[in-house]
């Protein structure tokens, strides 16, 4: 029997069984001890089925890790109690396809994918582009770059040939760069010696290393080897650490480059079409506009409106005919909008081609810059050409002054222009995910690395020259010195960069703010949202709805929930669970195959058949070719994708309107899986998915196979897809793998969200980042400037599998909590909470606050050997109080484990005097040293955990760093929220004696006002409830997954299995009184998350304190120890209750009261009963008024404007 026919009688064995609904149903019951059977199969890793031939040898060598990297324990649970050997359920296990797919994309893989595609593709790119530096003084020099590669990240001090032991943990300890160094091979000529000199190796700068990426030093590695290296396994990489601190460079959306965007404004009775040119070389925005029925073309480098036909005949189409064809076809109502655009010409008397050159050469703003060959200015003409070929639109290229492609597609953007005006509906939505791009980290650093490049290449030259310059120099240039002396401006450019966020680039003028961002450390999820993060660079203060709507397209790809509330609403965005950004393909291939596909060249096509006899085929928006079988094209086009003859990320699909095929293989494209579905039936069956599980295919080979593709936005428009398997009918063309994955990461962590009003989600994303809980499993080990960890995080009892996807339940934040929803005494009014004081002692709710406190002991001069020190405690400074070092041990460093309380001292720290260090060498010179402790500031005392000693950077400067440790228990006013945006503040900490408890002794730890659930809406918070009661009845976690989860059904027979109402009310007894409580009181487990907004951090008030110098009003701010300000709006209540003498207090003898003299005569103050401008001490006055009023006259003075007081009684006696 062939093994073909035996697989077939294995899967229609599979099928029969799946048919058998009795038997399936008998299966699918989960069991209690489930996870013990499969743990056997996580112990032996050695068991897996050995891989099919057809695997690839690379899927073998991630199947070996697969155990190792925690995914593999993803694949194993959850078979509703089955063992490997029983039949799969297709309709339910194929979301297995998900654990696959964020094995090798999603969450942060892009970003690791994107620097790989930069350091191992564009770096060769830009190399080639920037290949030879010549000199204008030596016509026989030139150094010619060969290569460039990225080495190994080690230590700034280190050689090259040894191998480094660098880990990202020493970077962020030590506050150094975590970069690898840039090698070129080079070849150049040297003065004196006949050849050429090759080198390899030549170091031109340092790139900060991305973690987790190919060049990174965890790339690849297991559990046990990132633990060794005190690196957390679970950290999702993908940003950088430069001098010490985490960065991530945030994805960057934009509108797409090279394509047509038409749009109107009907107010103005104006239709435009734009497009951004983007290459290499420049950057360009060029506009055909129809105004008041003519059309132009608008670009900066001319100085006006260019008529559109002037532009066709200038590049060569001179016959009005052919115009006419190649932009309206054979469409009489566009010929007749169009014709008018000819008398134009006439008007201006341009017929031929060089008269068309005159003219918009005439118009041309380049003015023989380009002209670099001496002072030969060019003519018109030339101009003209060299505009129309190099400066508009040039990313259609023209080859030995050939126009017709540039044509065709001016062609193309004047007729969009007319289909918007004949047909208003046809205009493009620039908010259509479609066309947008997102700009991931390697394409910002490529541009930057492009930039700091030219740059070193410019200064080389510059230095080579000055040196070939002097007739003859005693000792020959060699080049490779060059290198060594600009080694800092590509390294210092690339840090500078990443550390401040400012992104310059001369070339296109771009200048962006805020690109980096510091890794929010608040929460495991909190550091994985920043990394899904997307912001647009639109003003956020203008009230735009349009950008800020959710847009259908964004389903599947952008987060529905997770945006922040406030100004940046809508602008800024997430990722969705199963997204991928697509990195470039290299398009020559692609255009072989649409060429192989039978189509026509574009430009062997008469223009009266152009739009009518077929389509044409657009390939990253460049038109190139001609199909009269769209569909056909279309079809074949795909399968050869599906089949891997083409790159996956590819996408194709028709436009009827426009009657064209469009081919995008850019990057920037936000795509995501979905499974092929072929004669109504779904590609993926219960062989693939067994495959999948048995670890012998992984999610590559199911795209391989042409089970899955992906599909962008564009593409997805122009496709079927069924949600679930039930609706697959004829026309269906694709199935969705999941429809949880709609939503992001964080969205991820809320149970049962299909039943939560909308808003609600929204805040549970803003807040579910702050809550406190563990960060990473190497958070000990770290001192960052602030840390908040929950001493006792539970993971959740009604989980998601989004959860488990992202690891959420291996670092949680938060703690399981009975909760039960009653009124009890006014204390929980306003969502108020009443916690239960023994629930707190039992460390309910408990965190620890680390600080980091740092210093560094600075070299203050060349010549003498002059450093900063720590006076050891034996030798008091004269100015030092000795209270305040009795914490300090022998070294004059603060001893670990010890309480600090506010001004002692943890440093004694001590500069030489300014006077010495900047003195020559005067060594006989007594040294003069000025204390600078270190000093514990702050008002709430805490440990001493633990202190590091080390050095910053190459100059051994010793760094100190002290970590203190508060443990907080929680206290009224402190902030905690479920996972349903439902947060509140701690009203009371009652005592257990008087809380309510149950028939079975249960006291709830929260107790939760009523009125949170009527206008709030949250039904999701009470399935959660009543789950997590039946899931702590049965021992086992309980699904809360948007669209599905465990069903009530099964949770209400559970609860009443086990004793307890299906409704989920409990009877409860009042620990006050005794008697019964007159209803059943809701009551179960809910997930609550502390937040870090805790009353200790904001608590302040003064009576008298510190002072502002200028203006002597008391300072502001709880950190200065600053007052309360009584501002304008308090003011004017003052005023309106006419309490006059509280006003006169709060804003002057409160705040600045100050006693001026004022002469009577001049009205302008004096001193000391002496007024200056009178020269006379008869008539002065005391008076008070604030000093900001004093200052405020003086300052007028100085700017000669005289302010005087005019004097009253202020009892004036009756005349």
């Amino acid at each position: 029997m062939p093994a073909a026919q035996k697989r077939a009688a294995r899967a229609e064995q599979n099928d029969s069984t799946k048919d058998n609904p009795v038997e399936s149903k008998a299966k699918s019951k989960p069991k209690a001890g489930e996870p013990k059977s499969t743990s056997k199969v996580m112990a032996n890793p050695d068991a897996a089925p050995k891989p099919t031939a057809s695997a690839s040898s690379k899927t073998g060598d991630q199947r070996s890790t697969a155990r190792d990297d925690g995914w593999g324990a993803m694949l194993d649970p959850f078979y509703y109690g089955k063992s490997l050997t029983d039949p799969v359920n297709t309709i339910r296990d194929k979301w297995n396809l998900l654990p696959a797919f964020l094995k090798v994309k999603g969450l942060v893989k892009q970003h690791i994918d994107s620097f790989n595609y930069f350091v191992e593709v564009e770096l060769q790119k830009i190399i080639a582009a920037n290949r030879v530096v010549l000199s204008d003084h030596d016509p026989e020099f030139f150094i010619r770059y060969d290569n460039i590669y990225v080495g190994h990240p080690n230590r700034v001090d280190e050689l090259q040939t040894q191998s480094s032991d660098i880990t990202p943990n020493q970077c962020r300890l030590r506050d150094l760069t975590y970069a690898a160094p840039i090698f070129v091979d080079i070849t150049y000529t040297r003065k004196g010696s006949s050849g050429r000199v090759f080198r390899k190796g030549v170091q031109i700068g340092r790139l900060p290393i991305m973690l987790k990426s190919s060049k990174c030093v965890l790339a690849q590695q297991g559990h046990a080897k990132l633990g060794a290296i005190d690196e957390c396994p679970l950290d999702p990489g993908g940003y950088f650490i430069v001098n010490g601190t985490e960065k991530v460079i945030l994805v960057q959306e934009q509108l797409s480059k090279n394509r047509i965007i038409v749009e109107a404004d009907p107010k103005k009775e104006i239709v435009q079409a734009s497009v951004t040119s983007s290459t290499h070389e420049r950057k360009t925005k060029c506009y055909v506009t129809m105004k008041k029925g003519r059309i132009y073309l608008l670009h900066n480098s001319f100085q006006d409106e260019i008529p559109i036909v002037v532009i066709f005949k200038a590049m060569g189409i001179t016959a009005a005919l052919q115009i006419m064809h190649l932009v309206t076809g054979t469409d009489a109502a566009y010929q007749d909008t169009f014709a008018i655009n000819f008398e134009e010409t006439m008007n201006l008397n341009i017929e031929t081609q060089q008269s068309a050159l005159d003219y918009l050469g005439s118009k041309t703003r380049m003015g023989g810059k380009l002209g670099t060959y001496g002072s030969n200015r060019r003519n018109h003409a030339q101009e003209a050409l060299e505009a129309l070929a190099f400066v508009i639109i040039p990313h259609v290229p023209v080859r030995d002054l050939d126009f017709r492609s540039k044509a065709m597609y001016i062609a193309f953007m004047t007729r969009r222009v007319l289909m918007a005006y004949h047909n208003p509906k046809s205009v493009d939505d620039r908010d259509y995910v479609g066309n947008k791009r997102l700009e991931l980290a390697g394409q910002m650093l490529s541009l930057l690395f492009e930039d700091l490049f030219k740059k070193f290449n410019h200064d080389l030259k510059l230095n080579a020259d000055k040196v070939l310059k002097k007739p003859n120099t005693t000792n020959p240039m060699d080049a490779y010195d060059l290198f060594k002396q600009h080694s800092g401006s590509i390294t210092g450019g690339m840090n500078r960069a990443i550390s401040t966020g400012n992104w310059n680039v001369k070339r296109f003028k771009m200048n962006k703010a805020g690109v980096t961002h510091v890794l929010s450390r608040l929460s495991y999820i909190s550091a994985l949202g920043m990394m899904t993060r997307i912001t647009s660079q639109f003003e956020k203060t203008r009230k735009v709805s349009g950008p800020r709507a959710l847009q259908l397209s964004q389903f599947g790809m952008l987060c529905l929930s997770d945006t922040p509330e406030g100004e940046a609403c809508g602008l800024v965005k997430n990722l969705a669970l199963m997204t991928h950004i697509t990195t470039d393909v290299e398009d020559q291939p692609i255009k072989t195959i649409i060429f192989s596909l039978g189509t026509q060249d574009l430009y062997s096509i008469p223009g009266d058949e152009l739009y009518d006899e077929g389509y044409i085929v657009f390939l990253n928006g460049t038109p190139i070719a001609f199909t009269r079988v769209p569909k056909q094209f279309l079809n074949a086009f795909r399968q050869l994708r599906r089949r891997g003859r083409i790159s996956e990320f590819v996408s194709i699909f028709i436009n009827h309107d426009h009657k064209a095929v469009y081919v995008a293989s850019d990057e920037g494209r936000i795509c995501r899986p979905m499974i092929i579905v072929e004669n109504s039936k779904s590609r993926v069956t219960t062989r693939h998915l067994k495959a999948l599980r048995s670890g012998s295919a992984g999610f590559d080979d199911f795209l391989r196979f042409g089970l899955v593709e992906y599909l962008d936005v564009n593409e997805e428009n122009d496709s079927n897809i069924a949600m679930y398997e039930a609706d697959i009918d004829e026309i269906t063309t694709h199935l969705e793998i999941e429809p949880f994955t709609i939503l992001g990461a964080v969205a991820g962590l809320i149970p049962y969200p299909h039943h939560n009003q909308s808003p609600r989600n929204t805040y549970q994303c803003a807040m579910g980042k702050q809550a406190i809980g563990a960060i990473a499993s190497n958070q000990f080990l770290r001192i960052d400037t602030l840390l908040y960890l929950m001493v006792y995080p539970q993971k959740p009892l009604v989980t998601t599998r989004a959860i488990e996807l992202v690891k959420y339940d291996k670092l949680p934040a938060g703690q399981s909590a009975t909760v039960a929803v009653m009124s009890y005494s006014g204390y929980d009014i306003e969502d108020a909470l009443v916690l239960n004081k023994a629930s707190c002692d039992r460390g309910f709710g408990r965190c620890q606050v680390y600080r980091k406190h740092a210093t560094t002991l600075r070299k203050h001069s060349t010549t003498s050997n002059l450093q900063d020190r720590i006076a050891d405690t034996f030798f008091v400074a004269p100015n030092e109080p000795e209270k305040s070092q009795t914490k300090l041990d022998t070294y004059g460093v603060v001893e670990v484990g010890l309480q600090l309380v506010q001004g002692d001292r943890m440093l004694l720290k001590q500069t030489p005097s300014p006077s010495i260090t900047n003195s020559a060498l005067n060594d006989n010179r007594q040294v003069e040293w000025i204390s600078q402790p270190l000093t514990y500031r702050l008002a709430d005392p805490a440990y001493v955990n633990q202190l590091m000693l080390s050095t910053s950077d190459q100059n051994d400067v010793p760094l100190i760093k002290i970590q203190t440790r508060q443990t907080r228990r929680p206290e009224v006013g402190d902030k905690f929220s479920s996972r349903h945006g439902q947060k509140g503040v701690v009203g009371i900490i009652a005592e257990q004696a008087d809380m309510p408890f149950s028939d079975t002794g249960i006291v709830p730890d929260i107790i939760m006002n009523p009125h949170g659930f009527p206008s709030r809406m949250t039904v999701g918070k009470i399935l959660e409830c009543v789950a997590g009661k039946a899931g702590v009845m049965t021992g086992e976690v309980k699904y809360g997954t948007a669209f599905g989860g465990s069903e009530m059904e099964d949770i209400a027979s559970i609860l009443i299995d086990k004793g307890f109402s299906y409704s989920g009310k409990d009877y409860l007894t009042s620990g006050i009184t005794g008697e019964p409580l007159q209803a059943y009181v809701f009551s179960g487990p809910i997930f609550y998350q502390k937040l870090k907004h805790m009353v200790q951090d904001k608590m302040h008030s003064r009576s008298r304190g510190p002072r502002a110098a200028l203006t002597r009003q008391p300072t502001e701010g709880r950190s200065r120890d600053g007052g309360l300000r009584l501002g304008e709006m308090e003011r004017d209540c003052l005023i309106s209750y006419g309490a006059s003498q509280v006003l006169l207090e709060r804003l002057m003898l409160s705040s600045d009261a100050h006693e001026v003299e004022i002469c009577e005569t001049c009205g302008m103050m004096g001193f000391q009963g002496w007024c200056q401008v009178c020269r006379k001490s008869q008539g002065m006055v005391k008076m008070t008024i604030p000093y900001a009023a004093k200052l405020l006259v003086q300052e007028m003075l100085s700017m000669n404007i005289s302010a005087r007081f005019v004097l009253g009684d202020m009892f004036p006696i009756d005349q």
